[in-house]
């Protein structure tokens, strides 16, 4: 019928909020979750004639296309169809008639236009009826990201602050991060980071088809959240020096970070550290619809080399040789869990997925993930994407080195097991910490634990063509056969671990002790090189503030301690932000065994409160970060 047109269009915002809960979102436009009705009503100039339909379109991102998914034109029905847009007429007056359209649960997401005609005009009449936003749905079983249970779609999903885990193994600490997904411009800003991935800028019409897919997405984002390889949010500094920037400690939560960015031009924020990365990249992803929560891992390896060891080369004081170590062990790390399917690698995959925007390389772009949970717990490290890299983070075995000055290396006793402990994430519905280190991985030392490294060990390597194990290029060129990565130390005669005598206070001297015990009915005699240095986070010294040797003699059974001090004076100068320091003592027995002592210390600030009466005493609290 000619001269019919839309006039006005009501989004019901109130009720798609509710029904799509995203009423938290304060964008102009409707923010709707893929694979769920919503519902809208258009005015008319004048009723539709009984023969007459709507005929709507959706398009999204540039050059979109029905062969793509990037586009769909459909006219309303009776019925709604699963695997295809639908407009369902639900109401008509004279004037005005309500719709509801339903995408399909593995539509692209972001944002949208939406037009309509009458059934009787021609195509170039279509109306711009207006934008909306398209989101993953946790809420919709046929959707990828469908997340059972509602309480952990409020934590992972709505939740929009929570709690980061630091510190250390034996002193764990929580820290508040406002993840602030429901704050002004935070989803434009979000749907920025995908049009600003090199990927959307070789080829942004098939970029933008790929976006219904989880896999895609979270992959994408954990590149653009470090700067490396492309102007993405932050840039990384581990190196103790923060100038031209702000200091990774000093960050709270992801929103000034995130407008920084956009407003800066997409000029990278200085500067991120392992928690900035995971918190960004969470308040990323639950922005978009997709559940996830932060995870901290403490003894954390970063095998470089994807040996599935932490090689540590050490001089005859036990310091760590950084030309020769490629590998290290952090103090904690901290990565991304997202829950989505896995259709790429069957549904035992499905659930918890790892990802990690702290820059690592992976098939030439720095990122990480997504790694599936189970398949890092099972050892299926030869499974897409980055598993071996994830599987050594919390699994890897500690294998220390005594470099001698023939450039000869010897094994030394060591804790093999200290690799991924305590892996930490925030309590759904609370603030507490839940340990979720045996969805990683079997009981440490385990039979089944031991099974499933052999299993990686020998799936990453193999065998190769002339039927010899692989070597894995080692530090001055040497080999390590995956063999030599299964045949544990020989352990040593004795045994030694360090005591706190007392808290360490900065500002105060440290007061420690070796404890060495002889585990045989005979004397022996020790030789113990003692050293120490204030490090970062990831365990990289510093500077060196102990550098001593002890001459012991022990008894059959005996144990004798060495007293250790560190003066503030020794450590104040070249104390970093991390305020850790790391001591080191090296054992060489008589017989030729050599044991190395390893102890991480952070340092706790110290806060004096006055009382309020006159003459009253202070007292003195150790402050919670």
């Amino acid at each position: 019928m000619a001269g019919i047109r839309v006039t006005k269009v009501d989004w019901q915002r109130l009720r798609n909020g509710a029904a799509h809960h995203t009423q938290e979102y304060p964008c102009p436009e409707l923010v709707v979750r893929r694979g769920q009705k919503f519902t809208f009503t258009l005015e008319l100039n004048k009723s539709l004639e009984y023969t007459e339909t709507l005929i709507f379109t959706v398009e999204t991102g540039p050059q979109a296309s029905e062969a793509l998914r990037t586009k769909a034109v459909f006219q309303t029905s009776e019925l709604t169809v699963d695997d295809s847009w639908t407009a369902v007429k639900e109401a008509q007056t004279e004037n005005a008639t309500t719709v509801s359209l339903t995408s399909p649960p593995d539509a692209v997401i972001g944002r949208y236009q939406l037009s309509a005609r009458v059934s009787s005009r021609r195509k170039h009449n279509d109306r711009k009826l207006g934008e909306f936003v398209l989101l993953f749905n946790p809420w919709c079983p046929e959707d990828d990201v469908f997340l059972a249970s509602e309480e952990e779609r409020q934590e992972y999903v709505l939740n929009d602050s929570g709690i980061i885990f630091r510190g250390v193994e034996k002193h764990i600490r929580a820290q508040g991060w406002n993840f602030g997904q429901f704050e002004e411009d935070i989803l434009h800003i979000c749907l920025s980071i995908l049009d600003r991935s090199p990927s959307h800028q070789d080829d942004p019409a098939t970029d933008v088809s790929r976006r219904h897919d989880p896999i895609y997405v979270t992959r994408a984002v954990s590149a653009m959240v470090n700067s490396n390889n492309d102007r993405g949010v932050v840039q990384g500094q581990w190196k103790g020096k923060y100038g031209g920037g702000t200091s990774p400690l000093q960050w709270r939560g992801s929103v000034a970070i995130l407008h920084k960015w956009f407003k800066g031009r997409f000029k990278p924020v200085k500067y991120g550290q392992c928690w900035v990365f995971a918190g960004v990249m969470c308040t990323v992803l639950r922005c978009l619809g997709i559940a996830t929560r932060i995870v901290s891992n403490f003894n954390s390896a970063h095998d470089t080399d994807r040996n599935l060891s932490v090689d540590k080369y050490v001089d005859s004081f036990g310091r760590t040789l950084e030309d020769l170590t490629e590998d290290s062990m952090w103090n904690f790390h901290v990565w991304n869990e997202s829950w989505f399917a896995r259709q790429d690698l069957g549904s035992s995959y499905n659930g918890w997925q790892v990802l990690d925007a702290t820059p690592e390389e992976s098939e030439g772009v720095f990122r990480c993930g997504p790694a599936s949970v189970t398949a890092i717990r099972e050892g299926d490290v030869h499974l897409a994407h980055d598993g071996p890299f994830v599987f050594a983070e919390v699994n890897a075995d500690y294998i220390t080195w005594l470099w001698n000055e023939d450039e000869s290396r010897e094994r030394v006793y060591s804790d093999t097991k200290k690799i991924g402990r305590c892996i930490s994430t925030k309590a759904v519905g609370s603030d507490s910490r839940v340990d979720i280190t045996s969805l990683y991985k079997y009981p440490e030392g385990s039979r089944k634990e031991r099974q499933v490294y052999s299993k990686a060990v020998k799936k990453l390597f193999g065998v190769d063509a002339s039927g010899r194990r692989a070597r894995v290029r080692r530090a001055g060129g040497r080999g390590l056969r995956c063999d030599e990565l299964l045949k544990p130390a020989t352990k040593p005669s004795i045994a030694g671990k360090f005591k706190v005598l007392e808290p360490p206070l900065l500002g105060h001297d440290l007061r420690l002790a070796l404890c060495l015990a002889n585990l045989t009915s005979r004397s022996q005699r020790v030789h113990v090189n003692l050293s120490g240095a204030t490090i970062l986070y990831t365990r990289r010294p510093v500077a060196e503030i102990l550098h001593e040797s002890h001459a012991v003699k022990l008894g059959p059974e005996e144990e004798k301690k060495i007293p250790v001090e560190i003066s503030y004076s020794q450590y104040k100068e070249d104390l970093t932000e991390d305020k850790k320091i790391l001591l080191a003592a090296l054992c060489l027995v008589t017989k030729g065994e050599k044991l190395l002592v390893e102890k991480d210390i952070t340092l706790e600030d110290v806060i004096s409160i006055k009382c309020a009466q006159p003459g009253a005493p202070g007292e003195s609290l150790r402050s919670v970060q």
